[in-house]
Order: C-alpha cells, then structure tokens, then sequence
C-alpha cells in the first residue's frame, strides 16, 4: 500500500484509522472485525496507533471533531483511573 499524504500530511494508514473512528458501529465486535479485516491490525496495535495519532497535530488538522472528541474519551478514561 502506498503512503499517500492529503493535504495535512496524514499518510493513507492513519486517515482510515480516523475514518473506523468516524463510524458508528452497530454492535459488539463490529469494529475490530473492521479493523482486522480492512486495515490488517491486531485491535490492540490499532488501538496503540489511533492513541500516538490523537497527539499528532497533522490529525488535528485533517478531522478535528474526531480528534477532539476521542481525546475528550480519553481523558475521561484517564480522570477517571487516578481518581
């Protein structure tokens, strides 16, 4: 598969890890089947690069809503371990 950039300079494989996030899922399991099946990921790798990504600015720019919603995910997720 060929790395081709848009114009915020997100490569092909991270702008389909935004657009599984994009979708809405319609039960249990659906999404990891999706990533297995369309991007060739284990559920925990892609979990670790959509992770490394919410931090990246070029995703940022290429789907903010995404991006800002998923971070808000997480750190709800990471307020709610420490405390």
């Amino acid at each position: 598969m060929t790395e081709e950039a848009d114009s915020s300079g997100l490569g092909e494989r991270e702008q389909a890890l935004l657009a599984v996030e994009r979708r809405s899922w319609p039960g249990p399991g659906a999404k990891e089947r999706a990533v297995r099946e369309r991007l060739g990921l284990s559920p925990t790798r892609y979990y670790q690069l959509l992770n490394a990504l919410l931090d990246d600015p070029r995703a940022l720019a290429h789907d903010p809503v995404t991006v800002n919603r998923l971070r808000r995910v997480r750190e709800e997720k990471q307020r709610r371990r420490e405390g």
